[in-house]
């Protein structure tokens, strides 16, 4: 038995897993799996494990470094449609309540004249 030919892609050796020292910072890490990389005509393509499905038609890719990073597309709704409006509320239930104090814009400011609309009607 002859021994197999050696991938046109690097190995997993080549893309050593995450370790704690690697700089993560604003990155949500969870569970980590690995996947089978195959070839679906002339593109490599990866089996995407149930528990990491994406909801969603589409999806963007970008490479940082060596990692490559999938992001589900949102949907683009029509503005003004009912559908934007309930995406709307849910980014913002999302984001809570805000406990900053709002600063006292008129500080500094002269105070308001008041008018005198008796003056002008004579």
């Amino acid at each position: 038995m002859s021994p197999r030919p050696a991938p046109p892609y690097p190995s997993a050796a080549a893309n050593p897993p995450l370790l704690a020292s690697d700089n993560l910072a604003g990155y949500e890490v969870g569970a980590v799996r690995h996947a089978r990389l195959f070839r679906n005509g002339a593109n490599q393509a990866v089996r995407i494990p149930k528990e990491f499905e994406l909801q969603g038609d589409e999806v963007l890719i970008r490479q940082e470094g060596s990692r490559l990073v999938i992001e589900l597309v949102k949907p683009a709704f029509e503005k003004g449609s009912p559908a934007a409006m309930l995406a709307m509320l849910a980014e913002l239930a999302q984001l809570g309540p805000c406990d900053d104090a709002f600063p006292d814009v008129d500080t500094g400011l002269p105070p308001l004249d008041s008018i005198d609309l008796t003056e002008a009607a004579a």
